[in-house]
């Protein structure tokens, strides 16, 4: 016992530095693992190379904040007091050359790629304007919020979309996303039997939340999640001048869900003021949940497209609301109240992975409940309308037709091609009146057609989409801005914040709304940085270009097709053996082509 005492006293007088030397053993077992794999096979160790680099500069970067914040303060405080002096005419100048930039941009892309972009633009510009005039307080708008985090919004666009270093990193994020989601289907397996994917959504769909949330619930235990989700909120709260509440909201809710993320600042929601409890409730509406992300890449929509939705609308939330209802008072919580996130309830990881498992119970059910309300729903009001449209001779009626002719309007201002505005409208009818899920149910199935091929129209019904159209729409539904989640926020920010009960329940509807035109914009951002291509298979292209209405003579892909058309027949090459095309078409390419009539007979 005096033996065992003794050593217990050594380890309590050195227990800093003996953690010092574990950490130390550990970490150098680590990086001699690291460069062992480097040196068999750097390519495929590429991927935890960065993330080591990573890892390390944000420690770096987290010590030395925490040890010369002060200093660094009173470093830059020269340059801040200049600019606060020179700021009047610096904001004209930036205003002027952000004015030039835009119009520059503008005339080269139109130029390079068609005017279809020149329609995202206008959308956006449209939405913005339609913001401003319903605003709450339209005189007292502070434009930084809106502008920049606009800013912020199209440069994560152009970084994901049109560079190709963030287009390969989010792919492959996207591709590591679908990697690990399938792991849950060895719980499925096991629970449900080996034929469990005969019954697709409710053994393949669903398992997949249940994983997402315990792991979720793991990171968040670890302090992962909080980390990561201060460092996203720090970032917009500095570039967009927010306060530290609704930016760390903002970015929880890329991560979490909407009800979830209000959480992370529970202690302070009693102290913020209107707009704030506003942007909170707008940033759950304009983006969605881990959890159910990984429901919708089961069903085949991209996850690359799917994340990047989530980061861009989280700047975009603030920014709307930010218009929408306008800052009036003084914020009481600020950067010098020494913010806190919440931490985890458990004791330890594995009790953090059973909560995570036994909180999506929850989830899930509502999931399903509500999808089996809302389709069986759904065909009684189909059936119903009907019913009304065949006593006028128009039995095609349906809650979609309707639904595609009130919303076209804005999914046509979003770039998306005239035919294929209607069908997107009627996904975003089910996506507000419903829920996205059936939305993205309802896109999954016109990708999955586009990929089978086949005819474009079946008894004048259109049967799938360009591709750019998927994307804009993929963009567009992602979030929760729907009157069932109207509901939820209302009654999960009560229970949270009883003494707000009044300013939630008076700022929600405009929260839902604002919501809508966040995911609005960044579809926007997403048309006009998208980059059009042959969507369309040729064999398809062709048999159906010269039938329809849906193509232009001129269309770039009717042209590469015809000319691989040519190509083929001056080699005697098949390109096409499941060509649907009729000799009409292949004359009607001999003349967009202006070929030699000795070339068309």
């Amino acid at each position: 016992e005096r033996k065992y005492d003794e050593v217990c006293d050594f380890c309590k007088k050195h227990k800093t530095r003996i953690q010092y030397v574990i950490y130390g053993i550990l970490i150098t077992a680590y990086l001699a693992a690291l460069i062992t794999a480097c040196s068999l096979n750097f390519q495929r160790a590429l991927a935890l190379f960065i993330i080591t680099v990573l890892v390390i500069f944000f420690i770096c970067w987290d010590f030395f904040i925490a040890k010369y914040e002060d200093r660094i303060t009173a470093f830059f405080s020269p340059v801040e007091r200049f600019l606060k002096r020179q700021w009047f005419w610096l904001k004209w100048v930036l205003c002027l050359t952000l004015v030039i930039a835009i119009i520059c941009w503008l005339i080269f892309d139109t130029a390079k790629l068609g005017s279809r972009q020149l329609i995202s633009f206008g959308g956006l510009v449209m939405y913005v304007l339609f913001m401003f005039i319903f605003s709450k307080y339209p005189t007292r708008v502070a434009w930084r919020p809106v502008f920049s985090g606009i800013g912020l919004q199209f440069f994560l666009g152009l970084l994901i979309l049109r560079t190709k270093v963030g287009f390969d990193v989010f792919n492959w994020l996207g591709i590591q996303i679908q990697t690990f989601l399938e792991y849950s289907d060895a719980g499925a397996k096991f629970v449900f039997g080996e034929k469990y994917t005969d019954h697709f959504f409710a053994f393949k769909v669903l398992p997949i939340v249940i994983f997402f949330s315990t792991v979720m619930s793991m990171l968040y235990h670890v302090g992962f999640m909080q980390w990561l989700i201060g460092k996203v909120g720090w970032i917009m709260q500095i570039f967009m001048g927010t306060t530290p509440v609704e930016s760390l909201v903002a970015a929880g809710n890329i991560f979490v869900g909407q009800t979830e993320s209000p959480l992370l600042v529970r202690p302070y929601l009693p102290y913020v003021t209107k707009s704030e409890l506003h942007s909170v409730m707008t940033a759950g509406f304009s983006t969605i949940a881990g959890s159910v992300l990984g429901a919708y890449i089961s069903f085949g929509v991209s996850a690359s497209h799917l994340l990047t939705a989530s980061v861009m609308s989280a700047p975009a939330s603030l920014a709307t609301s930010k218009l929408f209802w306008p800052e009036t008072e003084k914020p009481r919580v600020t950067l010098k109240s020494d913010l806190k996130t919440a931490k985890s309830e458990s004791n330890n990881i594995l009790e953090a992975a059973s909560q995570g498992a036994s909180a999506s119970i929850l989830l899930v059910a509502n999931i399903a409940v509500n999808l089996i309300a809302f389709l069986a729903l759904l065909a009684f009001v189909d059936s119903a309308l009907s019913w009304v449209g065949s006593l006028f001779d128009y039995p095609q009626l349906n809650f979609e037709n309707i639904c595609a002719y009130v919303f076209m309007p804005f999914s046509f201002m979003m770039g998306v091609d005239w035919e294929d505005s209607f069908v997107i409208g009627g996904l975003l009818g089910y996506k507000t009146f419903f829920n996205e899920f059936v939305a993205y149910e309802r896109l999954s199935k016109l990708i999955h057609n586009r990929e089978k091929g086949g005819s474009m129209y079946v008894n004048g019904v259109k049967q799938y989409m360009t591709v750019r159209s998927e994307t804009i729409a993929t963009y567009a539904l992602c979030g929760f801005a729907n009157f069932g989640s109207l509901g939820l926020v209302i009654g999960g920010l009560t229970s949270i914040a009883p003494s707000k009960r009044k300013e939630i329940a008076a700022g929600a509807f405009r929260a839902m709304i604002a919501g809508t035109v966040a995911c609005f914009m960044t579809a926007c951002i997403a048309g006009m940085l998208s980059v059009p291509a042959v969507e369309v298979p040729c064999h398809i292209l062709l048999g159906n270009a010269f039938n329809s209405t849906n193509f232009l003579a001129n269309s770039t892909a009717l042209v590469r097709c015809c000319q691989e058309v040519l190509i083929s027949v001056n080699e005697s090459k098949p390109v096409f053996p499941r060509g649907n095309y009729s000799l009409s078409s292949w004359k009607e390419c001999c003349q967009m082509l202006d070929l030699p009539a000795s070339h068309c007979s």
